[in-house]
């Protein structure tokens, strides 16, 4: 897609238009974080009076018939206070010691039930994305951290559990929140679409882990009507998504530039780089540790309040602080709470305003040279830095990251909305706007072949002792890679790459022959043998 169209499509996606459709759908997004987790969903009519989309859907966003279309969120959750509900719960799950689910999200967060667990010994789970992670890639530095699974449960039976609750509280929520709202979820329940959001370097084998977990949940029958219900979506090309949406400056595509995304979650960073409304790659997952450090409260008798202050930090004092010079107060007990050696006064642990400046240090550094390393590494003009998630809220974070980024060059850019469910609105938006219709490959794919041995051919002359005769009597050179899709190629969706190959085989043997397409991920620009730095 060239600079010209992207604009169209951008402008076309800050148009809403009110519902003219025939047949109405609902589709439901789930962004299953690290640390957090959302929900948001829309309404979609199938209709023949829009355009037409490159994926050939024909769809037209709506609320009900006159209005304009918006992505909604779910905003109350089991376990939340009455008095205002959150667009995210935590991305945790207790199980009892048979491997049942006892409690989830917000009701697994109550101080009810952490003492509940403590009686009855149950088992909590939490970060339990990670043990989906990529295999491909340094992990070595978080592999320590992951909380281990329960006994007898796999990372997939936790993703199922965890998806079945989403889906529970999306139905109740939908029920509740719209007029007729039984009714319309009756109507529209049996043939939901949904999308799965995923860290950036997640590929096909983690997909295929979450396309069980859902299967495991019920979200959709196995069968090739339900499998096609179900969609992947990076979170990098999701937050694109709510970007665009949300105030993103026309001239990041008017004027061909890129734009790099830093989705500031709950437990990690990830950064993305987009040149207009093509996907050019992952640079970065920064991990996290802006939590009071245990030692602040060696030899305190409130160190085994640690878990419930560093909970209230995460909550409240990271969000909140904004300048190094401001004493920062953490309330996790009563007014008969004192230590006054350990800061603790009327069950308040004060933290001078520069030990909390330096808590987020480390991850500060971090981002900014994420940022600049692909910035300056990008063959195309990049100025503006969108920064979504969670933890983007934090003034302090946004403060020093701009004055960084500002004096190298970098406008950044915090949408208008609430940055923490971009993720799974921009999910909706993919399904709906399909901004990005162009990726650049980031592997190169190919099969294995046996080309026929050229005697003249100095390679093949270093394999001659290799070869042999095929059943035709021809002689072949075998552990051939022939490449279909080389690396770094801009690809849309609909593109096709094909390469003719023939199969030799005798009578007796089966005719029918299925081909396996291999991804190389290693340095040689040109691979032509699968013998060669074997394991990429």
């Amino acid at each position: 897609m060239n600079t010209a169209s992207a604009v169209r499509v951008l402008e076309a996606l800050k148009v809403k238009t009110p519902f003219r459709g025939l047949r109405r759908r609902l589709v439901i997004a789930f962004n299953i974080g690290t640390t957090y987790s959302g929900i948001s969903y829309r309404q979609v009519a199938i209709t023949c009076r829009n355009e037409l989309l490159a994926d050939n859907r024909l769809i037209l966003s709506i609320v009900d018939p006159g209005q304009i279309p918006d992505i909604k969120g779910v905003t109350r959750f089991p376990g939340q206070p009455h008095s205002g509900g959150s667009s995210k719960i935590p991305t945790i799950i207790y199980y009892d010691r048979s491997g049942k689910v006892r409690a989830v999200g917000a009701e697994a967060a109550v101080e009810q039930v952490y003492e509940i667990a403590e009686e009855e010994d149950w088992i909590k789970v939490e970060s339990f994305k990670l043990h989906l992670r990529s295999k491909f890639g340094d992990h070595g530095d978080i592999t320590e951290d992951i909380p281990p699974l329960p006994p007898n449960k796999t990372v997939v039976h936790v993703f199922a559990d965890f998806l079945k609750y989403l889906f529970q509280c999306a139905s109740s929520y939908m029920q509740l929140a719209h007029a007729n709202g039984e009714s319309l979820w009756n109507d529209l329940a049996g043939d939901i679409d949904f999308v799965l959001s995923h860290p950036n370097g997640w590929e096909g084998t983690e997909q295929a882990q979450m396309r069980k977990a859902a299967l495991l949940a019920d979200l959709v029958p196995d069968t090739t009507a339900g499998h096609s219900r179900l969609s992947f979506v990076t979170e990098g090309e999701a937050s694109l998504h709510f970007s665009v949406q949300n105030g993103l400056p026309d001239a990041v595509l008017k004027n061909g530039e890129g734009v790099i995304i830093v989705d500031a979650g709950g437990g990690t960073i990830d950064i993305s780089h987009f040149h207009g409304s093509v996907f050019v790659n992952v640079l970065a997952r920064v991990s996290i540790k802006i939590t009071p450090l245990p030692e602040l409260l060696y030899g305190s008798p409130f160190l085994d309040d640690i878990d419930h202050i560093v909970r209230t930090f995460d909550a409240t004092t990271k969000l909140r602080f904004k300048d190094r010079n401001d004493p920062q107060y953490i309330r996790f007990g009563s007014a008969r709470d004192n230590d006054e050696t350990h800061n603790i006064q009327f069950g308040q642990l004060k933290l001078p305003g520069a030990k909390v400046a330096s808590f987020f240090q480390g991850s500060l550094d971090c981002i900014v040279k994420a940022v600049l390393e692909q910035r300056n590494s990008s063959k195309k003009p990049t100025a503006h830095v969108v920064f979504v998630g969670g933890y983007s809220a934090s003034p302090w974070l946004i403060s020093e990251v701009n004055v960084s980024l500002k004096s190298s060059g970098l406008i950044l850019f915090v949408p208008e909305s609430p940055v923490n469910k971009a993720v799974s609105d921009g999910a909706v938006s993919f399904y709906v706007d399909h901004f990005v219709r162009t990726r650049v490959s980031k592997l190169t794919y190919g099969t294995r072949s046996e080309p026929l041995f050229n005697p003249i051919n100095p390679v093949h002359k270093l394999r001659e002792g290799i070869v042999f005769d095929g059943p035709d009597g021809s002689k072949h050179v075998p552990y051939g890679f022939d490449v279909v899709l080389a690396k770094d190629i801009q690809v849309s969706e609909t593109k096709e790459f094909c390469r003719r190959f023939s199969h030799s085989y005798i009578d007796n043997q089966e005719k029918w022959h299925t081909i396996a397409i291999w991804g190389y991920r290693g340095s040689i620009p040109n691979p032509q043998w699968m013998d060669e730095d074997e394991g990429e």
